[in-house]
């Protein structure tokens, strides 16, 4: 279990065992046998190797194990294998707090997420899809309106996101998997929001849609035509853009992007899908963004990325009612008790930044 660990933490650290041996005073060989349980470090060695790891000493013991199962990563070619352990290893440390808090209470308050019912189970064209999407957010109580925090909705009816900090993850395009039954999606941090929400759309749309799409229809292209559907519903895309336009203004693109959390160019995407432009006036309009290399960079304030706040939340009531105690938030939250101390009486910045 130690050895285990052990490696994770270095292998999200980036550091190999001589590196770490360096820092924690001990040969890379003694590393080594730590990592395969043929020796344990003494106290001393164990604090250096805590500190070098930015991790406390209680995760070395921490009762809880998990497995990623079904776990799908969406990567970029570039993204070396180094890169993708690192970010793997912060996945399962997160799922592992969530998973250990989860099992310190008596009726954890977040529910099991549950399929929704569709009205036709096998979905024959992208029509269909989009409908799917309407009923999804008709089930969940939604409305016409764009979703304020997509991160909040999905935690609240089940689905763990997942929001990594670790060195390149903004090369990877997102993850999906399950731990215990749970659902996990994984985004990056590092993304702007516009691009977070819509990964967590299109990996929603995986979750809801799979063994669901007849075989002539690419589920990548359903995933995409779901996210634009349950981010701007058609009613509201309508509404903003009217029935039927035969060009659509650059400034009324960035005015819906920052209202929806939806890229320009996926409002052009969503236009098109919609029949308010004709395939023509979206080409002309995809010739613009690359003239101007908006298709890399969009113009104007990035929408905010999202932020995941329902973990912190269930520690500090937990604490509330007695569930767990200072240290054991403390750890949960992965800051020092002092640090906790000082976020507890509002003395420092928001703990959701130590996740």
């Amino acid at each position: 279990m130690f050895g285990e660990r052990l490696f994770r933490a270095r292998a999200a650290s980036g550091l190999s065992m001589r590196e770490l041996g360096v820092l924690a005073g001990v040969s890379a060989n003694m590393i080594k046998k730590y990592e395969h349980n043929e020796n344990m470090p003494g106290s001393a060695v164990l604090l250096k190797i805590s500190r070098a790891l930015g991790v406390r000493n209680e995760y070395f013991f921490r009762p809880t194990t998990i497995e990623l199962k079904e776990i799908e990563y969406r990567k970029r070619s570039n993204l070396t294998k180094k890169a993708l352990t690192r970010i793997h290893a912060d996945i399962i440390d997160q799922v592992e707090r969530w998973m250990e808090l989860a099992a310190l209470w008596p009726h954890f308050p977040v529910p099991t997420f549950t399929a929704p019912r569709f009205t036709t189970r096998r979905l024959t064209n992208y029509d269909e899809v989009e409908k799917a999407a309407n009923s999804l957010r008709e089930e969940w109580g939604l409305g016409s309106q764009p979703v304020s925090s997509l991160i909040d909705l999905l935690e609240r009816q089940g689905i763990l996101v997942i929001v990594t900090q670790a060195d390149h993850a903004e090369k990877f395009d997102g993850c999906q998997a399950k731990v215990n039954g749970m659902p996990v999606i994984v985004i990056s941090g590092k993304w702007p929001g516009d691009r977070q929400r819509f990964t967590l759309a299109h990996e929603l749309g995986h979750l809801v849609l799979h063994h669901r799409l007849a075989d002539e229809l690419d589920e990548e292209k359903a995933c995409h035509r779901f996210a634009g559907a349950f981010l701007l519903p058609a009613s509201t895309m309508r509404q903003r853009l009217g029935a039927r336009r035969h060009t659509l203004e650059v400034r009324e693109l960035y005015m819906l992007k920052q209202e929806a959390g939806l890229s320009m160019m996926a409002c052009v995407y969503r236009a098109a899908d919609l029949g308010i432009i004709s395939d023509q006036t979206r080409q002309k309009l995809f010739m613009l963004f690359s003239v101007r290399h908006w298709r890399t960079l969009e113009p104007g304030e990035a929408c905010p990325p999202e932020e995941t706040s329902l973990f912190a939340q269930l520690v500090f009531r937990g604490l509330g009612e007695g569930i767990i105690s200072e240290s054991k938030a403390a750890e949960l939250l992965g800051i020092s008790l002092s640090q906790f101390h000082r976020a507890r009486k509002l003395e420092s910045p928001d703990v959701d930044s130590y996740q």
